[in-house]
């Protein structure tokens, strides 16, 4: 029998991109409510309960619900893609190219945590140098991004290409999270490895899909033996043999002239750079993904095949 697939808040945005990925597969059973019938609880108990892998496309409280409905019933897994359970102990993060280990965890847990797309680009550019031994723990790390609109859901989506919109957004590019408490930070200080929360400073382009997430260091705060030649092989190093995360060549990087926040957009993948001046003070590490991509939908469906082949 074919696995049963539920997604759980399919008609938001998260949940219509990773249907979408999944609509011409015929490896799996797609379990669907009718939007009419989205709000029937009974129903939606019923389908968490019958499906193999329920991936939620919920707001944090109700994934909290969702989870407790199957608590049960130990034939249902879970792919969460709120923030709600991304830090807690007794979920596996989805994360599967952050570790060498982190794949064969996702495979055989019950309960996996999506990443957020922010998250998605900085722990996959500091944990390696955490655990290579180049970044101190109590580094003061500053995360500056830029996403598309569509990290926002529905509602930013409606404001961002709607003119006549009440709360209609004209601007080509806004800040937000101004109170330096985003619901990312846990999530970055644990899977990073930070003994300290870093700084983020996230902001919304006038752009659907794509996203870019820097942090810039100072060489001399680092450890022993910290270069733009060392990171980059540190970074190579970790996401050697497999091919979701790549890292450019120093010579590939140093010919750029920008990089585009949109490259990766439709793309279940992500870009490392390792951007500075060799014998410089300084380096800016730089990750590239589509915000829908590899820091939602993409990596849900990356998740949802890992448990699979178990």
């Amino acid at each position: 029998m074919k696995p049963k697939i539920f997604i759980d808040g399919e008609h938001g945005t998260t949940g219509l991109q990773i249907r979408a990925r999944m609509a011409e597969r015929e490896d799996v059973e797609l379990l669907s409510i009718p939007e009419a019938e989205r709000r029937n609880a009974a129903l939606r108990e019923d389908l968490l309960n019958t499906a193999d892998i329920a991936i939620l496309c919920l707001p944090d409280d109700a994934s909290r619900e969702a989870v407790a409905m199957v608590s049960g019933n130990d034939s249902v897994r879970i792919i969460d893609t709120s923030t709600a359970h991304r830090t807690a102990p007794d979920w596996v993060y989805g994360f599967a190219e952050m570790d060498k280990a982190q794949a064969e965890k996702i495979k055989g847990a019950r309960f996996v945590a999506n990443p957020g797309c922010y998250p998605t680009g900085a722990i996959g550019l500091l944990r390696p140098l955490r655990q290579a031994g180049l970044l101190p723990e109590r580094y003061p790390v500053s995360v500056n991004a830029v996403s598309g609109y569509t990290g926002g859901g529905k509602q930013m989506i409606a404001q961002m290409e709607d003119p006549a919109h009440p709360d209609a957004i004209s601007s080509p590019n806004f800040l937000y999270g101004l109170t330096l408490k985003h619901k990312h930070v846990p999530e970055m200080q644990t899977h990073g490895l930070l003994a300290r929360a870093p700084i983020f400073a996230p902001s919304v382009g006038r752009f659907p899909q794509g996203m870019i997430v820097q942090i810039p260091l100072f060489l001399g705060d680092l450890g022993t033996g910290a270069t733009l030649e060392s990171l980059h092989a540190a970074l190579v190093a970790h996401y050697a043999g497999q091919s979701i995360v790549t890292v450019v060549p120093l010579e590939d990087s140093a010919t750029l002239a920008r990089v585009d926040a949109v490259e990766l957009a439709g793309k279940d993948t992500m870009k490392l750079f390792v951007f500075g001046t060799s014998g410089g003070a300084h380096v800016n590490l730089v990750a590239l993904l589509d915000n829908l991509g590899k820091g939602a939908s993409g990596a849900a469906v990356q998740n949802m095949d890992l448990m699979l082949s178990a």
